[in-house]
């Protein structure tokens, strides 16, 4: 007998649900538009890392245009390599923008995050094979971020392999770094594997008192570092690392979430460990100024953090001012044991405008919504599978024959919540029909 698994809509409370479109790739990369009744609004047959709608007010006023991967670049390392070419699609699939060919390298090897910026500028993290002397001899993906104009003209660099001091290793963590570079240098993703990079955007706390909170200066940088239990802001002006959390914490705190005060907030942040997709929440939102983050609490950090016994992921929103958590979401607030809520890579939040947050648990394809109180309101299981090395989208063959096996997956990177107004007029959604497949 055959393994069975429920997909589409699972759950669905029309009257605790944010009702609003729902973006992602599938792990068949295949873009798509959902409602929240799992119907398929509309598909681009391109996936993004990650894929995202833009918002018009970037736009010149056109909704529906999206941002894609367009073509790989053949590089047979794969992973960080892979991608040639990134651009903006409109809502028929025309490509209005394509960036690749002008790249140093004449490949993208855009990975794990874009932005457009407010000046039509493309924020990109990219990957650029160098020896980083702080590391060794050899060659490494070293992951950065660029800034490319619409012409295609990078007018703006930066690379991780020149703040590894930054980073806040101990001499112990930095022997460790090096030990892993020297044994893998070709790792596919990266020995730090810089997964999130945003601008910080108008907030309060630099409205307040630009002086002496210059750090979070819109145009600043939010940045996370997979690998190493790193989130960091980058000084625009400086490009110095002048904000972090991580990559260590209190000792007596790496279980804390474990124990009978772990839903207590606020409290001082403990042990984060994989996180992805840390962002300021945007003005206007509940929360807004705050951190978002996805803790995967999935193994990483040298050296590695000690994790909790039952793996479990959680979200949190975290106070940058005070670095606490000020609210958090683990699978215990929906009455459920920490396990049932867990991806130990991939996946991202989002807060939405009633205060619900978009919930991403992407090495299961689960897609869902949490109220305040951590309710579930939605629930969305991914239908749509591919084949990859350890969940891994894959792209090349396999690393190591007989070893890196294929599998299939429901694999989704992130989701993003795309509001109305941004896709074309005329589109409607159906109204939230009420599901329980529990």
């Amino acid at each position: 007998m055959g393994y069975v698994r429920l997909t589409g809509v699972t759950y669905a409370d029309p009257e605790l649900a944010y009702d609003t479109f729902i973006l992602f790739t599938g792990a068949d990369s295949f873009t798509r538009l959902i409602d929240l009744n799992g119907t398929i609004i509309h598909e681009w047959t391109f996936p993004g890392v990650p894929p995202r709608i833009l918002d018009p007010a970037l736009t010149r006023g056109q909704k529906g245009t999206v941002g894609l991967q367009l073509s790989e670049s053949g590089d047979v390392r794969g992973g960080i390599y892979a991608n040639g070419s990134i651009g903006q699609l409109n809502w028929n699939g025309d490509r209005l923008w394509e960036w690749g060919k002008e790249a140093p390298s004449g490949a993208a090897r855009q990975n794990h995050d874009w932005q457009l910026l407010p000046n039509e500028n493309w924020l990109v993290l990219v990957t650029v094979p160098r020896v980083v002397e702080d590391l060794g001899p050899h060659v490494i993906g070293d992951q950065g971020l660029v800034e490319v104009n619409p012409d295609g003209k990078v007018v703006w660099e930066w690379s991780s392999g020149d703040h590894i001091s930054d980073l806040g290793f101990s001499e112990r963590g930095l022997e460790l770094l090096r030990e892993t570079v020297a044994r893998d240098p070709g790792n596919p993703w990266g020995c730090l594997e810089m997964n999130s990079a945003s601008a910080l955007g108008p907030n309060q706390w630099y409205e307040k008192n630009p002086e002496v909170n210059s750090i979070f200066h819109p145009e600043n940088i939010i940045v996370s570092f997979r690998k190493a239990n790193v989130v960091g802001i980058i000084d625009k002006t400086t490009g110095r690392i002048v904000w972090r959390l991580g990559p260590y914490f209190d000792e007596k705190s790496g279980d804390q979430h474990q124990r009978i005060l772990r839903h207590n907030v606020p409290r001082p942040l403990d042990q984060i460990s994989g996180q992805h997709n840390p962002h300021f929440i945007p003005k206007g939102l509940p929360g807004a100024g705050n951190i978002l983050v996805f803790d995967n609490q999935g193994g990483a950090g040298y050296p590695p953090a000690a994790l909790g016994i039952y793996a479990g992921s959680r979200i949190l929103e975290i106070d940058p001012t005070t670095k606490q958590i000020v609210w958090q979401y683990t699978a215990e607030d929906s009455g459920l044991p920490p396990w049932t809520f867990f991806s130990s890579f991939v996946s991202n939040a989002q807060r939405l405008p009633n205060g619900n947050t978009l919930i991403t648990e992407g090495m299961n394809g689960r897609i869902f919504q949490v109220n305040a109180e951590g309710k579930v309101a939605w629930e969305f299981y991914s239908p749509h599978y591919g084949y990859g090395v350890a969940g891994e989208p894959e792209v090349t063959k396999p690393r190591v024959e007989g070893v890196d096996r294929l599998s299939l997956t429901p694999l989704v990177y992130r989701s993003q919540a795309v509001p109305d107004e941004w896709v074309p007029a005329g589109l409607r959604k159906s109204a939230v029909v009420p599901v329980d497949k529990s």
